[in-house]
């Protein structure tokens, strides 16, 4: 991780002073600012500003297709078919703003930033596929689900910039060509902002985010400019032309900035991260509502609200209501898939815990306890209970080492099996039996006193006379010795676990099949019987 931040540290350290001192993006910027104050000065003069405005598009347009061809050639995949329509939308600019420079060039500067018949084409069909292509860049992981969630909320914002523009830029007065223009561009600029801010934040971007920010701001400047005077009108203030100007630039830094990062970071076509939600259609209902209250305020009186506007806006309200409600319920029906897919995970986290638990505390080839849940058994037994109440019988096979020589580990482990299943059912429910390791086994009884626990072993040693089938047909006796010690007073697990232990070891050197009990009353004696014995074997 220290390693990798360390690395974008030093793409960011090569990558900034390129980008700054980039002859190109340096050769627009100073183009930008001489238009800019080009139009300041002709304020006035509004077929010079025109001739102004219209041809120092061309080489900003140029500069958009050039990077964008660029960009394409080191894109793959849908990153490179996202480029090349980049690539396709500019040469239309390119095309649409050079016939109308010679078109005001030669007859005048009318239509102010309105273009004519081509450079209206070109750029509509230019603009509309560049936002198609936003809009369906894939995403990671998306489901159909979350497609139609995002063109829903495409739509909604589609429409609350048609609202917005009827409300503020509509001449209902003029022709019904002028309005539709109106209308669609309204919503055609708010849902070109819609789809960049949507493709920078929702994942898997065709583009950097140091590209993508110009192309966003851009959009912006496009809503400014669109609703601060309407496409109608006969004259404009020279700043109207500097911001419908300044988006020329944003949208050709964007490809240009692309390619520069893309020569020093492989990784330079976005990071894939999602955002789980949108609040632009909310975002759209705010501004609707806005408008609508603006509408009425102008007015002296609700009688005297342009009637058209007025429901044009309600009609416009009611749709987007309508768009986000189909979004909110692809929404719970996405949350409802959600909730189940996590109670069944947590299912499966809670069947596998208990597994790791089971796993934890039982021995793998018997079942039985193991030696951790037999402590852990003790020590809630011993906890404040009664002396001469709780006892342990531990049990070691006599002759276990005999069988896994003559007839394999398999018969061997057949055999601990069986010996498993006949201390089981030898004893009570709430007794514990338990594998300690080898042919050693334990059997810890609550309840229990010292008669009872001998009572319990002699009835173990009956059940193991019986033989068990070891494989192959062969069968085979389980001969043990068992050491039963009773819990004093002051017993914990150590001193119960010895004193068993004390009491098999005796067992097993006084005559195989015999068991001995072991308890604090006779502790002197039966220790010094379990020496001895032990000092004779040895």
């Amino acid at each position: 991780m220290e390693r990798s931040s360390k690395a974008a540290e030093r793409r960011r350290e090569i990558i900034a002073p390129a980008l700054r001192h980039d002859p190109l993006l340096t050769a627009a910027t100073w183009w930008t600012i001489l238009a800019v104050i080009l139009l300041f000065t002709l304020a006035g003069h509004t077929e010079s500003q025109v001739r102004v405005f219209w041809a120092f598009q061309v080489p900003l347009d140029v500069l958009l297709a050039y990077s964008s061809w660029r960009v394409s050639r080191v894109a793959t995949g849908p990153t490179r078919r996202f480029w090349r329509v980049l690539t396709l939308a500019g040469l239309l600019f390119v095309i649409g703003d050079t016939t109308q420079t010679i078109t005001v060039l030669l007859n005048g500067g009318q239509g102010l930033t309105n273009g004519g018949t081509v450079q209206t084409a070109c750029f509509g069909v230019g603009l509309a596929a560049l936002i198609v292509a936003m809009l369906a860049h894939p995403h990671p992981q998306r489901s159909g689900r979350e497609r139609l969630a995002f063109w829903l909320d495409s739509a909604t914002v589609m429409v609350g910039g048609a609202v917005v523009a009827w409300c503020f830029t509509a001449d209902t007065s003029g022709s019904t060509a002028d309005l539709i223009a109106n209308l669609a561009a309204g919503g055609v600029i708010l849902t070109a902002a819609f789809a960049s801010a949507k493709m920078s934040l929702n994942g898997n971007a065709p583009m950097h985010k140091a590209a993508v920010l110009p192309m966003v701001i851009s959009s912006a400047f496009n809503s400014v400019g669109f609703f601060l005077a309407p496409g109608s009108a006969a004259t404009l203030p020279a700043y109207v032309f500097a911001i419908r100007f300044l988006p020329s630039l944003l949208i050709a830094a964007g490809p240009r900035t692309q390619e520069i990062i893309a020569r020093f970071d492989q990784t330079a076509f976005g990071a894939k991260r999602r955002k789980p939600y949108s609040l632009l259609p909310y975002g759209s209902i705010a501004v609707v509502f806005t408008a609508l209250v603006v509408l009425l305020s102008d007015e002296s009186s609700f009688q005297n609200v342009d009637e058209s506007r007025l429901w044009g806006v309600i009609i416009g309200l009611g749709v987007i209501i309508a768009l986000v409600a189909g979004r909110q319920l692809v929404a719970f029906h996405d949350n409802t898939r959600l909730i189940k897919e996590l109670d069944h995970t947590l299912a499966e986290l809670r069947e596998h815990e208990i597994r790791l638990r089971h796993q934890a505390n039982t021995d793998g080839l018997t079942g039985l306890a193991n030696r951790t849940h037999l402590q852990e058994e003790m020590a809630e037994a011993l906890d404040g209970h009664q002396p001469g109440t709780v006892s342990l019988l531990l049990i070691d096979l006599d002759g276990f080492k005999a069988v896994n020589d003559t007839l394999g580990h398999p018969a061997g482990d057949a055999l601990l099996a069986g010996v498993a299943r006949r201390l089981t059912e030898s004893v009570r429910g709430n007794d514990l039996v338990a594998r300690l390791g080898g042919d050693e086994f334990a059997v810890l009884l609550r309840e229990c006193d010292t008669t009872a626990a001998e009572h319990t072993a002699r009835r173990i040693l009956r059940s193991l006379e019986t033989p068990l089938p070891v494989g192959n047909g062969a069968m085979t006796r389980a001969n043990a010795s068992i050491g039963a010690a009773t819990a004093g007073p002051d017993a914990d697990i150590e001193t119960l676990l010895r004193d068993a232990d004390i009491a098999m070891y005796a067992a097993k050197h006084a005559g195989k099949g015999c068991w001995r009990s072991y308890t604090p009353a006779l502790a002197g004696v039966q220790a010094s019987e379990a020496a001895q014995a032990l000092q004779r074997a040895g």
